[in-house]
């Protein structure tokens, strides 16, 4: 009887601890489903956020619309460009001329203040001068105010070449950030939900504590990165905003990445690339109207060498050997200690400077332009070596990778790694992606010409 009753006893524990194994994987498989469907919850919530009037989705070329017609130091250098334009027109104008009259103030013999001009006792002198610019003064000072202007419209449109650079580079990395930062969301948003779940278990004492410790390690590492990547995307977007003139508004890049898939820089020969760039780089533009400015200059020091002659013409009603005598003359320096000496000298070695300077800018410009293309062809080789599939085979397996540790197929070490893993596929696929692009806009800004728009 004694025995009977032992062995009910020992199979109601067996009957309670199968009710609690079954319990606990029934609840570890529950945690896992509402982790799913609070993900698929959580990117609908995401995706409404995208449609609120605090973002704002544009394309490439509505960026560069906005750009153009709102960026201010675009609109200050073409206050600049007017300013210069304007100096052309002081350029072309002569010297003033001179006039001068004085009269008698006191007649000490009549002892009379200012005797009336024109009488016995009063005196009135009348003259007149005008300088007369010679050796091509005016003309080399009105091509210096045209140079100077050419010089500030190259600058104009160098700041515009430089700014759209930035501003396309922002727009195709805040893409590809936010496409990492969406891996990074996910994959918090599962680890919360399975941290969530194992405390929970953990108190019952259905899972070791050690699990519950490397989920939230994890996690915390995930969040510490996804803050990181934040930062790095609200700094593109701050930029971006600065470069439109949009304020508080978080911009959201429309971006063809069909387009992007059919770039190719095999089209592209070095030869037609660097003649592009010699032709449509401004800042070599700046630099040969900077070499051609320095020409102009010495020119004009030159002439400002010689010394210019002023006509002159007075009258003298009473004060000379004669009554009513009327004068004209000429008047000029004589260039016995300054002949401009100084400024002729500088004006040549400005012109060295300038011509050196020049030099430097076509090597730069040959060099930026060979490895740009270096680039894009490194970059097209790396692209084309990845499997077209790989990336959808991986979206599929995580996946199966889910349902597999569901039913406890695998461990949680093994689901982590995978996690890991997928983390950093997508990760490089994105940066890859990107450097494809910027490569060919680092083509576009070197060569200045729009090959990929």
């Amino acid at each position: 009887m004694r025995d009977r009753i032992r062995l009910v006893f020992m199979k109601v524990v067996d009957f309670f601890s199968f009710i609690h194994t079954s319990l606990g994987q029934i609840c570890r498989h529950l945690s896992l489903g509402a982790f799913m469907c609070s993900v698929f919850c959580i990117s609908a919530i995401n995706s409404s956020k995208a449609g609120d009037t605090d973002t704002l989705r544009l394309t490439l070329s509505q960026c560069e619309r906005s750009f153009l017609d709102s960026n201010f130091l675009l609109l200050a250098q073409k206050y600049n460009v007017e300013a210069t334009r304007a100096l052309i027109i002081q350029a072309k104008v002569f010297p003033n001329p001179n006039a001068s009259y004085s009269q008698t103030l006191y007649n000490s013999t009549a002892k009379r203040w200012f005797p009336t001009p024109g009488s016995e006792i009063g005196e009135e002198i009348v003259g007149f001068s005008q300088l007369i610019q010679i050796a091509g003064k005016r003309n080399n000072a009105i091509k210096l105010a045209k140079a100077n202007t050419t010089l500030s419209e190259y600058q104009f449109f160098d700041l515009i070449r430089t700014l759209k650079y930035t501003l396309r580079s922002d727009f195709f990395n805040i893409y590809y950030l936010l496409q990492s930062a969406r891996v990074y969301d996910t994959e918090i948003n599962a680890l919360q939900k399975i941290a969530d779940a194992y405390d929970a278990q953990k108190a019952k004492a259905y899972i070791s504590e050690k699990d519950v410790v490397r989920i939230k390690a994890q996690l915390y590492s995930l969040r510490s990165e996804y803050n990181d990547l934040r930062n790095q995307i609200n700094d593109q977007q701050s930029e971006l905003r600065l470069l439109l003139q949009v304020r508080h508004q978080f911009i959201i890049p429309m971006v063809d990445t069909a387009t992007l898939k059919t770039l190719d820089p095999h089209k592209y020969p070095l030869a037609a690339l660097i003649d592009s760039a010699y032709h449509n780089r401004t800042d070599l533009m700046i630099a040969k109207e900077n070499t051609e400015i320095n020409k102009i200059n010495l020119k004009y020091q030159r002439s400002l060498g010689v010394p210019d002659p002023s006509l002159n013409f007075s009258y003298d009603q009473q004060g000379s050997y004669v009554h009513n005598l009327t004068t004209i003359g000429l008047s000029i320096d004589l260039p016995f200690f300054n002949h401009n000496q100084g400024n002729i000298k500088s004006a040549k070695y400005n012109i060295q400077n300038a011509m050196a300077t020049q030099k430097s800018v076509e090597a730069t410009l040959e060099e930026n332009v060979y490895r740009s293309l270096q680039k894009a062809l490194d970059n097209e080789v790396l692209t084309k070596s990845i499997d077209p599939a790989f990336s959808g085979d991986f979206d599929r397996l995580a996946g199966e990778v889910v349902k597999n540790y569901q039913v406890r197929n695998i461990g949680l070490l093994d689901f982590l790694d995978f996690y890991d893993s997928y983390k950093q596929n997508s990760l490089q696929l994105n940066t890859i992606n990107y450097n494809k692009v910027q490569s060919f806009e680092d083509l576009n800004f070197y060569t200045g010409t729009n090959f990929f728009n």
